[in-house]
């Protein structure tokens, strides 16, 4: 089994090299596809500098949104499983064994992480919380599924699942219509409960409440439509 870790960058030097070192530490076959969005805080010079032959390096010559990037890594993807690790420090690699346990004993084709299901996570944003479990609410009434926690990034999928999703979404909208494709296709998803190392807006958090209005046309549009 190999792994295929898809990373995808938007101005995050002061991480870059730290994420890079936790996911090489997992003991595990791997390939890592990083994706730079053209970011402009330095992130891009630091990661041309990056030699490793297992980290394979593409650079976006605008900035284009998460979607776009994880759609590029997906397209160069040459490994068995697919993950989805962002680069700020949030989620921990040391959890990719239990995350792949669900697909590498046969019992899954797609595994989602909860930060909302008994793992321990850093208390921030009350609002976020509530929109997030919204969000997750309006996801399972089209899909039908019962996930706690849809706009996870901890999303892990069998390579021929995820390439035979065309993404569309350009920035966060990715969440919700990965969701909804895969649930189309009557896959069998597992969620596995995760830690969650949450950033402040001042720590370099991203999103923000355009990002929800733009998740709930996700969810309407992906549920009805390719």
């Amino acid at each position: 089994m190999k792994l295929s870790v898809v990373i995808p960058v938007y101005n995050e030097k002061d991480t870059i090299h730290e994420i890079i070192r936790q996911v090489k530490d997992v003991d595990i076959p791997k390939e890592i596809i990083i994706i730079d969005d053209y970011s402009t805080d330095g992130t891009r010079a630091l990661l041309k500098e990056i030699t490793d032959n297992d980290i394979r390096l593409f650079f976006h010559e605008k900035n284009m949104g998460k979607g776009a990037a994880l759609r590029t890594g997906f397209a160069n993807v040459s490994g068995d499983i697919v993950i989805v690790q962002d680069a700020d420090l949030e989620y921990d690699p040391k959890e990719y064994h239990n995350l792949l346990a669900p697909i590498l004993d046969g019992r899954a084709d797609a595994v989602f992480g909860s930060r909302f299901s008994g793992g321990t996570h850093r208390v921030l944003f009350f609002w976020h919380s509530i929109g997030n479990k919204f969000l997750t609410t309006l996801s399972n009434m089209f899909t039908n599924l019962s996930l706690t926690d849809m706009e996870t990034c901890y999303k892990v999928f069998k390579a021929e699942l995820i390439k035979d999703i065309t993404i569309k979404s350009k920035r966060f909208g990715v969440e919700p219509e990965i969701t909804a494709k895969i649930a189309r296709k009557k896959c069998r998803i597992y969620e596995i409960p995760i830690s969650y190392s949450g950033r402040t807006y001042d720590e370099g958090k991203k999103i923000t409440w355009k990002d929800g209005i733009s998740a709930i046309y996700s969810i309407i549009k992906y549920a009805f439509f390719d």
